[in-house]
């Protein structure tokens, strides 16, 4: 099992990627990783070197890269590297935290998509706020594809049920379509379409629609939308959950010696709340529908969230996710 690591992506790059790896090291011992950065960097971080090859590029890709143009011009890129070591084979996986647009790229022009999904979706796992401590739901197309067709949705649909079951081992998944309405009637000429498309797949168990404010309550497995709306809904969602605790911060500071009194007898819950609302603790963000898992970050990611990917990408190699979707996509089609 190899993993190709774009170590020098990310805000903390390449100090919080190491890290993570020396925890993912302890706790994966049959992991081999492949390093691809600063070698001298690299090593500052490193505790030792087993299982560990480091590739050494001085080149990079920026945040602000545009992401086509970058890995096509930037051919000796960390995260370039690394993906084309998953396509030659070297590696079974890789991981950023890095530019999403240009890993997008990498995974799409480099690895390549399987052959039956036309748009393959990017998809994390969302906390819910009731039920277990660990619950979720896979969300899908978090924002690989600004346009969608209603059979586009319907791919998400299938990929979504296929990680909730082998990644997430839930036996049945329910999939749930994101809309302005519950009923079966309501929604954009593309949720219509898509509705009728998700009811009639056997292979899931479609629910029907569901709405946003009720995302969070547990009640579907996975949530199916276009691009464009997944992308609104996920950053509206973190913009929340900042305010939320800034807004928090400020009124114990403001408020004088009862509020700090109180907020020191919370502690414990309000800091059960914030990780319960970091959706990072389920792993990255998995570009799903190509070749080989590509899995991606947040860029101020720290050693904590990195080890928690890994665990992620452990699991779906183990499962031989990809192996067994492009199996089923090959029999659909047949």
């Amino acid at each position: 099992m190899r993993i190709a690591v774009d170590a020098m992506g990310g805000d903390n790059a390449p100090k919080a990627i190491v890290e993570g790896i020396n925890l993912a090291k302890k706790d994966f011992p049959e992991i081999e990783f492949l390093l691809f950065g600063k070698e001298a960097e690299i090593k500052k971080y490193l505790t030792d070197e087993v299982n560990v090859t480091i590739v050494h590029t001085d080149e990079k890709i920026e945040s602000d890269d545009e992401p086509v143009k970058s890995i096509r011009k930037k051919k000796q890129a960390s995260m370039v590297l690394a993906a084309h070591a998953v396509k030659n084979g070297e590696a079974d996986a890789i991981f950023s935290a890095g530019n999403t647009g240009a890993l997008l790229a990498s995974g799409l022009f480099i690895i390549g998509r399987i052959k039956q999904v036309e748009r393959p979706g990017l998809m994390t796992t969302m906390p819910v706020f009731t039920g277990e401590k660990n619950a979720g739901f896979d969300f899908i197309d978090m924002g690989a594809n600004a346009d969608n067709k209603a059979e586009h949705l319907l791919t998400y649909g299938i990929l979504g049920s296929f990680y909730a079951k082998k990644v997430r081992h839930i036996d049945n998944p329910r999939v749930a379509l994101l809309n302005n309405g519950s009923e079966e009637t309501k929604g954009s000429e593309l949720t219509k379409a898509a509705f009728e498309l998700l009811s009639n797949e056997p292979s899931i168990n479609f629910i029907g629609n569901i709405e946003a404010r009720d995302v969070f309550d547990g009640g579907a497995d996975v949530v199916v939308t276009d691009g464009f709306t997944g992308n609104a809904v996920l950053k509206s969602v973190e913009g929340t959950a900042q305010a939320i605790m800034g807004v928090l911060k400020s009124s114990i500071k403001d408020g004088g010696m009862k509020s700090k009194m109180g907020a020191l007898l919370l502690k414990d819950s309000l800091m059960g709340m914030k990780d319960k609302m970091d959706y990072s603790s389920h792993g990255g963000a998995v570009l799903f529908g190509v070749k080989a898992p590509v899995v991606k970050t947040h860029g101020s990611t720290g050693p904590d969230a990195v080890r928690n990917t890994i665990s992620q990408i452990k699991t779906m190699l183990e499962e031989d996710l990809v192996k067994d979707l492009q199996t089923f996509f090959e029999e659909s089609k047949a």
